[in-house]
């Protein structure tokens, strides 16, 4: 099996499996360049921390806070929100509290459009750098965001920007198939099909075990440009960027290598 859309840490990491493989960047990836980058503009910012109450929520604000940590960033709260919450107000008064900097978020979807809509309404957007996980603003809910968008900042494996030569001609198909461009969602998915393929043709069958494995430690080519998947984990090594943004544009502001943003293997199940 692949993934292509699964940020938690764990499907990689102490929950890994021999007959999972995953094309897309991990949280640990995206937070390591969003910390990165954060940390050069604000040394010692005071972080406060808001997520969805499951795994993918508690593992990325944890893989984000420990690579801010590490660069000198001060926590100074954290809450944990249930699914599809309407009302993120409860919790300003806390944020207020705590005065922070920065604020990190990792909800998704119309979750995402309502607690930024809800802050911008508050008067909190003007006073904090809200950053977060890539999957938190995408094509898909930027338009219900509106302003209430620009200046999000986010770790992330895609961004249409991206000057390549597969990306150039994957953006272009995916605008004529869908009049707008793609997310990370599409193009990884996009790279998953591709993996497939090489790997099928490097094993020269379709026969599971000789696809998984011509899977491990195999190079390809994605819209994100060239990806590895590292043997001893089954996680994909690609380079990651920065992206802020700005009118409905991710604009490219900062790039990580791929050996810099991988962090180590911690699968021991296989």
């Amino acid at each position: 099996a692949t993934t292509s859309v699964s940020f938690a840490d764990s499907i990689t990491g102490d929950k890994c499996s021999p007959n999972v493989f995953r094309v897309n960047a991990r949280a640990g990836q995206q937070s390591a360049a969003l910390a990165a980058w954060l940390l050069k503009q604000k040394p010692k910012a005071k972080i406060y921390y808001l997520g969805p109450d499951y795994e993918m929520g508690r593992s990325t604000v944890a893989a984000f806070k420990a690579n801010a940590e590490k660069l000198g960033a001060q926590s100074v709260g954290e809450v944990f929100a249930p699914n599809d919450s309407k009302d993120y107000t409860q919790f300003f008064g806390q944020i207020r509290a705590a005065r922070p900097e920065v604020m990190y978020i990792s909800v998704a979807g119309n979750d995402t459009a309502r607690l930024l809509t809800q802050m911008q309404d508050f008067g909190l957007l003007g006073s904090l750098q809200v950053v977060g996980a890539s999957g938190t603003i995408t094509s898909a809910n930027m338009g219900a965001l509106g302003a209430a968008a620009n200046g999000f900042a986010t770790g992330a494996g895609y961004s249409p920007q991206i000057d390549t030569p597969e990306n150039k001609k994957f953006v272009a198909a995916f605008r004529d198939a869908y009049k707008a461009d793609p997310d990370l969602y599409g193009a990884d998915s996009y790279g998953t099909l591709y993996a497939y393929k090489a790997a099928v043709e490097k094993a020269g069958s379709t026969d599971t075990d000789k696809v998984r494995a011509a899977l491990e430690g195999l190079t390809w080519n994605t819209p994100q440009g060239p990806k590895t998947i590292r043997a001893g984990d089954h996680q994909a090594m690609q380079p990651m960027y920065v992206v802020r943004i700005n009118n409905g544009k991710f604009d490219i502001i900062d790039k990580v290598s791929a050996e810099d943003a991988i962090g180590p293997d911690n699968c021991t199940r296989f």
